[in-house]
């Protein structure tokens, strides 16, 4: 897509922005060099290189999950403002 076919104010409604006329340029004339950035970089070969999803290989490094003691549950529950059966009531947010 050429930044010239771009429709800003298409894209701010789909993303729920209510923009300014002087934002609507600015965000117009950024999304533009974003698009004009991608055309070159399809310009690009690519051959030969295999797909990745990181440019730097990665190793897990959290730890294993392991069973410890935790905090008693009436200690947890000692400050809670309501509970019942051990556990923490919280008021209704969804209906």
């Amino acid at each position: 897509m050429a930044a010239a076919d771009l429709d800003i104010q298409y894209v701010a409604h789909l993303a729920r922005l209510d923009l300014t006329p002087d934002e609507e340029a600015r965000f117009s004339a950024q999304l533009g060099r974003i698009l004009d950035y991608i055309a070159q970089l399809r310009e690009l070969s690519v051959d030969g290189i295999e797909p990745t999803a990181h440019a730097v290989p990665l190793v897990n490094v959290t730890r294993p999950d392991e069973v410890r003691p935790s905090m008693p549950t009436r200690a947890a529950l000692r400050n809670a403002p309501a509970q019942a059966n051990d556990l923490f009531l919280v008021p209704k947010i969804v209906e």
